[in-house]
């Protein structure tokens, strides 16, 4: 029986490395079938809404999803997608490769960034013409099955160190945010203590500091939502950009894969847009659905072209992003 892949493109070089990274996938002979789906910033444009119920019902019943990227409409977007596939937590890798100029070459790390609640659930009011609110949520269910997974995570050996005795960091505020990181911070714990996994736990602010001087102190990073979000950014900037690292946005029965980076409407069109990170979210989506062996051929191929070029203009090369496609099918 066939994997049902649902492939949105999106906006910007979205709908220029979600091909590529579509190519690579059929490339591997595996039994997949693709389905299109438009959202995003055209997509509101042409039909009135950014993310049609169509869409979200396709994603909803699929059993992955490839998506690119969305332009003013990304909170339109993404996050009822995120919903779609019931994503619970946001797992993002960021390493620096063989062949790359990056800052911090010794940066091995993967973030799991709770995905559902935070600053991010979407309880906005403007009260007045002076008074903005923003409601930030944080429940000890959502915290403890992001924990378990990190749990498992580790002791899987998934973590950069494939030690599953390593364990994680829990990176909070709770010394300031005493009841909604509090909670998160001590239902982590508490659930790594349960399980017998090796937990350390770092201030964010301190974490954003030790980070760039030495990343290779740290391994698995468990982050609150918009944590996750801003200091895997940071990562990025350790290992050569963002357009090096790819993401992946768990359920119990579907997942939605994507490229860290936005639309870079600068080079959208141009045909030069660095495909990396779109091909590495499809690897994680080939994990995902069971195919570890072709997941790790992506990676490997992926690593390859790094190391010895072609590399797009964002790596110091001048290739495109269909010649850096052609060579790491080419690998494959």
């Amino acid at each position: 029986m066939s994997d049902e892949i649902v492939v949105i493109e999106g906006d910007g070089i979205g709908r220029e490395v979600v091909p590529a990274a579509v190519e690579v996938l059929e490339s591997l002979d595996l039994d997949f079938e693709f389905v299109a789906a438009e959202a995003g910033d055209a997509t509101r444009d042409a039909t009135g809404e950014a993310l049609p119920t169509e869409t979200y019902e396709r994603v909803a019943d699929a059993d992955a999803t490839l998506f690119g990227a969305a332009g003013e409409t990304a909170a339109d977007v993404i996050l009822p997608l995120r919903e779609a596939v019931d994503s619970f937590v946001n797992v993002r890798p960021a390493k620096a490769f063989p062949g790359v100029d990056a800052l911090r070459p010794e940066t091995d790390v993967v973030f799991l960034r709770e995905n559902t609640e935070g600053v991010y659930s979407g309880h906005e009011d403007r009260l007045s013409e002076d008074l903005s609110t923003l409601t930030r949520v944080v429940t000890s269910s959502a915290s403890r099955e992001l924990a378990e997974y990190a749990c498992d995570f580790v002791e899987a050996g998934r973590g950069p160190a494939g030690d599953p005795e390593a364990g994680f960091t829990v990176a909070h505020k709770a010394n300031v945010m005493r009841e909604t990181d509090g909670r998160f911070r001590n239902e982590v714990l508490s659930v790594a203590a349960e399980r017998g996994v090796d937990a350390d736990e770092e201030l964010m602010d301190a974490f954003a500091t030790k980070l760039p001087l030495d990343p290779s102190q740290y391994g698995v990073i468990v982050c609150p939502n918009l944590a996750g979000d801003v200091l895997s950014d940071l990562a990025a900037g350790l290992v050569g950009g963002l357009g090096l690292l790819p993401s992946a946005n768990v359920g119990h029965d579907n997942g939605l894969f994507e490229p860290v980076h936005g639309t870079a409407p600068d080079i959208a069109g141009e045909g030069v847009a660095n495909p990396t990170a779109a091909i590495l979210s499809a690897a994680m989506l080939v994990e995902y659905l069971g195919h570890v062996e072709a997941g790790r051929r992506v990676r490997d191929a992926v690593e390859g072209v790094l190391s010895d070029g072609p590399r797009t203009g964002d790596l110091g090369g001048s290739a495109t992003t269909d010649e850096v496609t052609a060579a790491v099918v080419d690998r494959l």
